[in-house]
């Protein structure tokens, strides 16, 4: 039986310099799967999933908040005076 290996999303015991290129990896594949997300938010992906959160629920979070913005965005703006 084959055995897989995973790549470890960096940590804190992880060194910065590895952190940095795996997260710069990370970032490589998010812009090749047109993600639409910059590093930082990226970066605080990973810390949420690394903390335990479902990478499902944190993908259906993020569709729904550009889903928001994209509404928002989209509405005439008035003037309130």
């Amino acid at each position: 039986m084959a055995s897989s290996t995973r790549r470890r999303v960096p940590t804190s015991s992880t060194t910065p310099s590895s952190a940095t290129e795996t997260l710069n990896i990370l970032h490589d594949l998010s812009e090749l799967l047109n993600t639409g997300l910059d590093r930082e938010t990226l970066a605080t992906c990973v810390r949420m999933i690394e903390s335990g959160a479902n990478p499902e629920a944190l993908a259906a979070v993020v569709k729904e908040l550009r889903k928001e913005n994209t509404s928002i965005t989209a509405q005439p703006h008035t003037d309130d005076r």
